[in-house]
């Protein structure tokens, strides 16, 4: 959702070209701005290989990085850069680390390489290895975490800036001994498009939601541990609400948990937007995470009162009992629940509140205007002089000025 956003937003002021892994029978929904970027997807056989793990366990380029390095992508980006001139290309996620020396070594090379960071994936991986998981798993999950943190240390220097999602993120890479230039874009939301439509009235919704995608193994834990721990006592105290797990491709752990009473597991869904209107509360019960999570937002634009771990929240500039009810337990995250279902007084106000910070602070217009404003600083700065990350500073208020569609012949 930040990729594609960020590059439909961006093509208001720039060209656009998108390579991205998507699998054969991908069909790009049709959405309001997608025709001014060139979308290439890329065939990508198969979730993970058995050798890249073990390649990742005893190498030097770790399998998070090797997960993401196939040849049918060498070949897409070596035939765009040798056919066109790209002022800068933009790798999404430490990732795709491993295209960079192809990136460098084209004919026509860009000005510019920039990394935008969804999470400090090494935390991440460190955090899911916490106790958490069988012996096995966290050992390997260790070990990994240990070697992409000295990947990504190694990494921030072979950039000329990069983006993240939060000023925590910032400072990790900061620590990392980063000297490039380095911006915060935050995770975003469509705000129209979660507004657009007259959600269920509030009294007669019965849902509890948790919105990710199944297949990442923090959304996985957090969906287990609430139907599990929490779910439960809400549905003894609440008879008649739902528990519903929406996201793609749940793990068979995620799927049982369908067996629960109360519990439904949907998988991949067309349109979320229904769920939300039915749902008085919307949870989510991270305890491994990293970056900032888009599924808040998106519940904050749909008028969804929010229920979340401080891990959850993290990263994001919102406000417990203000914008969300923060719950770090089973037993808050229950009587935050059930507060949620029986005041309905406060659940209006807490969506009233995140409602109107997402409009002003997390729309995507709002954020690609952002970041075309420090791109364009950054190509103006190599034009000048090597890279001074002080001239890259806080961009937002000089963004939300930036003329829209003034500078397509300046930068692809």
């Amino acid at each position: 959702m930040r990729i594609f956003h960020l590059a439909v937003q961006l093509a208001r002021h720039m060209s656009v070209t998108h390579l991205g892994f998507a699998l054969p029978e991908f069909a790009h929904a049709p959405h309001p701005g997608a025709e001014r970027v060139e979308f290439v997807p890329v065939s990508r056989q198969g979730s993970y290989r058995i050798i890249d793990l073990a390649r990742g366990a005893a190498g030097s380029v770790p399998f998070s990085v090797l997960n993401y390095t196939r040849d049918s992508m060498k070949t897409a980006v070596r035939c765009r850069l040798e056919t066109g001139r790209f002022d800068i290309v933009m790798l999404e996620s430490i990732h795709l680390a491993a295209y960079l020396p192809l990136v460098r070594a084209a004919r026509y090379p860009p000005r510019a390489v920039v990394c935008d960071w969804h999470n400090i994936e090494s935390e991440v991986l460190a955090r899911y290895s916490d106790g958490r998981v069988g012996l096995m798993r966290r050992l390997y999950g260790r070990h990994t975490a240990q070697r992409l943190a000295s990947y990504e240390r190694w990494f921030v220097n072979q950039c000329d800036m990069h983006v993240v999602v939060s000023e925590r993120d910032r400072d990790a890479l900061i620590r990392y001994g980063c000297r490039a230039p380095i911006i915060v874009v935050d995770n975003g939301v469509d705000v129209a498009r979660f507004t657009e439509s007259e959600p269920q009235a509030p009294d007669r919704r019965n849902r509890v939601l948790y919105v990710g995608s199944m297949d990442a193994l923090q959304n996985a834990d957090a969906a287990v541990f609430f139907a599990s721990n929490v779910w439960p006592d809400i549905r003894r105290a609440l008879p008649g609400s739902v528990f519903t797990i929406v996201g793609r491709n749940p793990p068979r752990e995620v799927r049982n948990l369908a067996r629960l009473e109360g519990v439904e597991v949907t998988g991949t869904v067309d349109d979320v937007r229904p769920y939300y209107r039915q749902a008085f509360a919307a949870v989510v019960p991270l305890r491994v995470a990293g970056g900032t999570r888009l599924k808040i937002l998106e519940a904050m634009a749909a008028g969804v009162a929010v229920v979340s771990t401080r891990r959850g929240a993290e990263g994001l500039h919102i406000t417990p009992d203000v914008h969300y009810l923060l719950a770090d337990d089973a037993t808050a995250m229950r009587a935050a629940v059930q507060e949620l279902a029986r005041d309905g007084a406060k659940r209006e106000r807490l969506v009233a509140a995140a409602r109107t910070l997402v409009q002003q602070r997390y729309d995507w217009p709002v954020l690609a205007d952002l970041l075309a404003a420090s791109l364009l600083e950054l190509l103006g700065s190599r034009d000048a002089c090597p890279i001074d990350p002080s001239r890259v500073g806080d961009a937002r208020e000089r963004a939300m000025n930036l003329p829209r569609g003034s500078h397509n012949d300046r930068m692809r």
